[in-house]
């Protein structure tokens, strides 16, 4: 199946923007999503790096901006 990953990624960015709180001067979400689109959202520069022991990924301030 063909899909638009930059909608895709959008969206998770928005779903990002949903279960994010504020931690230690920063903003962070839940990583509970699609692998893929997590990578490639770090390639972005919008998120650190998924692939960390934490729970949660730090949103970059671009990455916070648009999410919201």
């Amino acid at each position: 199946m063909d899909y638009d990953t930059a909608k895709v990624d959008e969206i998770v960015l928005a779903l990002l923007h949903l279960t994010s709180f504020n931690e230690y001067g920063g903003v962070r979400a839940w990583k509970s999503l699609d692998w893929d689109v997590l990578n490639r959202l770090h390639e972005k520069g919008y998120i650190s790096d998924p692939k960390r022991k934490a729970k949660s990924v730090v949103l970059s301030d671009e990455g916070a901006r648009l999410s919201g």
